[in-house]
């Protein structure tokens, strides 16, 4: 089985593929789109010629990468960014089990306008992810991060009966540090996580909201509230 995660960026996704990594019966994979995205767009992001030698840069590409782990692993986690997927055709991912992460825009892009100013719908992934939910018909599973670190062992119990697998308590914990299968542009990005050996509690977060990016939230809110109503509950 093939579990494709499909993240909006500033979420748990990173510490999400170190809970995977420690079940015990999955490969991860790390962003495989990440260098196919920065070769199509130019975006500019730390560490960018590094991740574009690093990985394939088609799509076609990635998928025979994904077909080659499967091959040597029963079930594969792969950890993708929604607004990596564009400009492809999506049918292959109808072979995998997939599921979406999503985060409340408000603390989502708060926490993206320290890193890129004045961010666009397409560099936080809310809208592809609907896009995504749609095209596949609503035919996946859906964990909101808030929820998840209300209560991880709830949620990732739902979430491993949804896929017809036996969830494991070491996804609870990880060692700390590094893993393997980190992306290149870990040491950009990943001092938290390697950091960390478990889900963080929730926190209760005051920050100012960038009024700049206002609109953007008015149009990304009502897109989260829709998913969020398909989401695992901690308290189910």
């Amino acid at each position: 089985m093939i579990i494709n995660l499909i993240s909006s960026p500033r979420n748990i996704s990173t510490a999400t593929m170190y809970s995977f990594a420690n079940h015990g019966g999955f490969k991860v994979m790390d962003e495989p789109f990440y260098a196919y995205y920065l070769n199509l767009t130019g975006a500019n992001h730390p560490g960018k010629e590094e991740i574009i030698q690093s990985q394939p840069k088609t799509v076609e590409g990635v998928i025979d990468w994904i077909n080659i782990t499967q091959s040597s692993s029963e079930h594969v986690f792969v950890k993708n960014m929604a607004h990596h997927m564009i400009n492809m055709d999506l049918s292959f991912i109808k072979q995998y089990q997939n599921v979406l992460l999503i985060r409340n825009p408000k603390e989502l892009i708060t926490s993206f306008a320290k890193v890129i100013p004045n961010p666009k719908m397409s560099d936080i992934g809310v809208a592809r992810q609907f896009e995504i939910y749609q095209y596949l018909d609503g035919d996946c599973l859906i964990i909101d991060s808030n929820e998840t670190l209300k209560n991880p062992e709830a949620v990732f119990r739902q979430l491993f009966d949804g896929l017809g697998l036996e969830f494991s308590r070491t996804m609870l914990e990880w060692p700390a540090g590094p893993l393997p299968e980190d992306g290149i542009w870990a040491r950009y990005w990943y001092n938290k996580v390697h950091e960390s050996t478990h889900f963080a509690s929730p926190k209760v977060r005051n920050e100012p909201f960038p009024e700049e990016c206002i609109e953007l939230l008015n149009e990304a809110m009502p897109i989260y509230d829709k998913l969020k109503l398909k989401a695992l509950k901690a308290d189910q």
